[in-house]
């Protein structure tokens, strides 16, 4: 297997859906002509290689998401690319009202295949651009949520989200793009509401997603070198979420925390915490803890952004303080 970026393994995941299928088409903000192939370069040269299929938009998100719905529901399968998921603000009404709900509303007559590509989390971009909605969009009947961590798992997820009859939300962290990792040169898909376990181990289980999944990971081969294994479970989709593997590893470790970039409060890692407590309130040894990022609109200076946020040595704490039972 090549090992490729995060952004490559989007990239293919696009090339090969594309060329699979005539009714996919992607359109966004500046995925053309800027630079060549959007901000983050993951359409990158897509243009020419699919004529008309691959389109520039007005930055006018209302509009993309509104446009793509409409072109769902009549047979096309559009992959929109917003710049950055606070502007899926804008299109909050498209996205929660229409795309969501329009199945149900027709009785199951009709679908919206349409996939909304967004990247978030922090980049010295501020508070208004380094946002988190995870818990927002999970919270949402009727949309799919995905948020991969890694090359391998974003590829197979995209294109699976792709080919899915419902509106699916795919979340890709800024910091992960330039990320590597083996991806198969042979299609394989990975089925969206299905967790994986990155890592085996028998002394507390970890439950997380996107970013903080290399941040565990990191604090995880740090902990192993003191004897401490831990059990790491991705969510990978958001909604619907699998929580098997985490309640399976919680009736094995009888520790468990859930760790998330976003907002403590009312975050989706409350909603983590809450089925494990209620699934396998019997088997834990110690309240389930919660490794989150801070309340207060995100700063734009590095510093102060970076204490804002959750990294390795924040997971590490937090398991030395459960290990020595301080929940």
């Amino acid at each position: 297997m090549a090992e490729i970026t995060y952004r490559e393994a989007l990239k293919r995941a696009l090339r090969e859906e594309l060329a699979r299928d005539p009714e996919v088409v992607v359109w966004g903000e500046d995925i053309v002509a800027y630079g060549g192939g959007g901000a983050y370069a993951v359409t990158a040269g897509l243009a020419k290689e699919f004529p008309g299929r691959i389109r520039d938009t007005p930055i006018a998100e209302e509009a993309i998401v509104g446009v793509a719905i409409g072109a769902a529901m009549g047979g096309v399968r559009p992959v929109v690319e917003l710049m950055t998921i606070n502007f899926a603000l804008v299109a909050w009404d498209q996205i929660v009202n229409h795309a969501a709900k329009q199945h149900h509303m027709f009785n199951g007559t009709i679908n919206v295949p349409m996939v909304m590509r967004s990247p978030a989390g922090f980049g010295r971009t501020a508070a208004t651009h380094s946002q988190n909605f995870d818990a927002w969009l999970a919270s949402v009947p009727g949309l799919k949520v995905v948020e991969p961590a890694t090359p391998y798992d974003a590829k197979g997820l995209l294109k699976s989200a792709i080919r899915d009859n419902d509106p699916v939300f795919f979340i890709e962290h800024l910091q992960l793009y330039g990320t590597r990792g083996e991806v198969p040169d042979t299609e394989y898909l990975i089925p969206l509401g299905v967790s994986d376990r990155k890592r085996e181990g028998k002394h507390l289980t970890v439950v997380t997603w996107g970013r903080m999944l290399v941040e565990t990971m990191k604090a995880a081969q740090k902990l192993a070198t003191e004897g401490i294994e831990l059990d790491v479970i991705d969510l990978r989709t958001l909604r619907p979420m699998d929580l098997s593997l985490a309640i399976e590893s919680v009736k094995k470790t009888n520790r468990a925390i859930v760790v998330e970039e976003g907002w403590r409060s009312i975050g989706l890692g409350a909603e983590v915490v809450a089925s494990l407590q209620e699934a396998a309130f019997h088997y834990l040894d110690a309240p389930v803890a919660r490794v989150a990022g801070l309340e207060v609109p995100m700063p734009y200076a590095r510093n102060l952004e970076r204490a804002t946020v959750p990294f390795a040595d924040d997971v590490i704490a937090a398991v030395h303080a459960m290990m020595a039972n301080q929940y």
